[in-house]
């Protein structure tokens, strides 16, 4: 065993161990001991890189589910979606049938500047046959991502075209959104969908703020559902943009750090009108912050199910090796004081668990089954009864419908098969679909699923290994065709184009049509809600 690695082992035990005044030189001592004797005595060669990334590993693991390692080739990945942007040709792709298929081009982007398009086939890169050799996700990813400046020459099949067409693309930098969806869901009523909290994040939002109030926005939707948090500056930026001047936003404090309070500062784009947030059991860590904070200041309603209940500020910290870990450093708090961290006594196993249990325990389809009574009790400006302790408990409670599932639908999505028909569907029918709907409204609204593309979609899973099932398509049907018209509707236009059309008729889960029941009806004015 190098001496380098056991330095780097060591090192990360030490700033674990030894942070604060409180230090235990002897389990370093202890440590350092059996290093030594294993290099010098045992058995077998040992792999000194992978023995002290599971060291690290297993020594994280005791503190909490939060803190974790992150091998030096992977950190570049991990971040990436923080940071807003990577390195590339700005392309969303889909593999069918052994063919790689464009989705889309990113707006802005290398391959959309080009003329490269939604439908294109790439059949080679660089030379290098990649259609029909089995190419997965990844080997596409590191042919075509690459430093700034540098060049990949694809080779491109176009239905309209007779022959391949040649590409030269100089990479660049490529805008990772977060802002999934913006559009004005009723005259008056905007709607937002924010998939993380990343570098880029309020620009996106504020710039999509601007466009739906032009366009008469008086009300505004944030759905933060399934956004898994990011950036607690972030999180404060965004709360800022609702709240008032000098109100707490969160506050952080742990054993060596102490308590931090943040106030929000600027005047913020959406001060005045109704705000609903939509959360559910995926909503974490920075969107409990916003939740939270909107919440406990009483400034809008709170609609969906429970949300995760990660309440821990994790710091990044770089280790000799160019490896990183993130460590819990705090708790945050909500302006009521309520902590919302579930517990993690049980282990990391339970913890993740627990999320997936709470369809079995009944939760996610009645509030009844959500204990209350096992959580304390805080209070919000207006002397509202909120809970701390296991999530953000909403306002209004929508149930999940779990009616409509069977073994059929979730086999075609799993196999991909859903998606596979949807882009070769759009992909044959492209021309003649945006001649006959203009938008991903009118689409909406006249679109049919036909027995016709019920049929592709069967033929489609049978390829894939998903035997018929008349009984199990009859019973999810209407889950199916609402999940593949969205689809197509995405691959027409955008990511946003498909919440444009989910969101209204989704017989799953109502809270987009709660939330805006809740702005039509008097919720507000029966819980005390302020405007402003």
């Amino acid at each position: 065993m190098t001496l380098y690695f056991r330095q780097a082992l060591l090192s990360v035990l030490l700033f674990i161990c030894l942070q604060g005044s409180a230090q235990d030189p002897v389990s370093v001592s202890k440590l350092d001991a059996l290093l030594y004797h294993i290099d010098r005595m045992y058995v077998d060669s040992v792999n000194d890189k992978e023995l002290v990334d599971k060291a690290i590993i297993s020594i994280l693991e005791e503190l909490d589910p939060h803190s974790i390692y992150i091998p030096k080739e992977e950190l570049d990945e991990v971040n990436e979606p923080l940071k807003g942007n990577f390195e590339g040709v700005g392309i969303q792709f889909n593999i069918v049938r052994d063919t790689i298929y464009v989705v889309d081009a990113i707006a802005g982007g290398p391959s959309e500047r080009l003329g490269i398009r939604a439908g294109d086939r790439i059949i080679r890169i660089d030379g290098e046959t990649v259609a029909g050799v089995n190419f997965k996700n990844s080997d596409v990813m590191k042919r075509l991502r690459g430093k700034k400046g540098t060049k990949v020459d694809v080779n491109i099949l176009r239905r309209s075209e007779p022959e391949l067409l040649e590409f030269s693309i100089t990479r660049d930098k490529i805008p990772i959104y977060s802002v999934e969806a913006a559009f004005m869901a009723t005259p008056s009523v905007g709607y937002i969908k924010v998939s993380r909290f990343s570098a880029t994040t309020m620009k996106e939002f504020r710039d999509k703020l601007d466009e739906l109030k032009r366009q008469g926005m008086q009300d505004l939707v944030l759905d933060l559902q399934g956004n898994g948090g990011g950036y607690l500056r972030t999180a404060i930026e965004m709360s800022d943009e609702f709240l008032g001047d000098k109100k707490l936003v969160v506050y952080t404090e742990g054993r060596s750090t102490p308590r931090e309070d943040t106030y929000s500062t600027t005047e913020g784009r959406f001060e005045k009108g109704r705000l609903v947030l939509m959360v559910d059991e995926g909503s974490a860590s920075a969107s409990e912050i916003v939740s939270g904070a909107i919440q406990d200041w009483d400034r809008g309603l709170i609609v969906g199910r429970r949300t995760f209940g990660k309440g821990l500020v994790q710091r990044p910290v770089m280790l000799p090796d160019g490896s990183a870990v993130r460590l819990t450093v705090s708790r945050y708090y909500t302006p009521s004081g309520r902590c919302i961290q579930k517990s993690y006594e049980e282990g990391v196993e339970a913890y993740q668990r627990e999320k997936a249990e709470r369809l079995g325990k009944g939760e996610l389809t009645s509030a009844d089954s959500i204990h209350q009574q096992d959580t304390a009790r805080y209070y919000t400006m207006r002397k509202r009864v909120v809970y701390g302790g296991g999530g953000i408990m909403p306002d209004v409670f929508v149930p999940i419908d779990t009616s409509l599932s069977s073994d059929y639908f979730g086999q075609i999505v799993r196999k991909g098969s859903l998606n596979t028909y949807a882009l070769t569907y759009t992909d044959v029918n492209r021309a003649s679909l945006l001649q006959r709907y203009r938008n991903p409204d009118q689409f909406r609204k006249e679109f049919k699923v036909d027995d016709s593309v019920t049929g592709g979609l069967v033929a489609q899973g049978e390829k894939d290994g998903v035997k018929p099932d008349a009984e199990g398509l009859a019973r999810s049907k209407p889950l199916v065709d609402l999940r593949l018209k969205a689809l197509i509707a995405r691959d027409l236009w955008d990511t946003s184009a498909y919440w444009q059309v989910i969101n209204p008729e989704n017989p799953v889960d109502r809270s987009f049509q709660r939330a805006l029941e809740v702005l039509k009806d008097d919720t507000f004015q029966r819980l005390g809600m302020s405007e402003r």
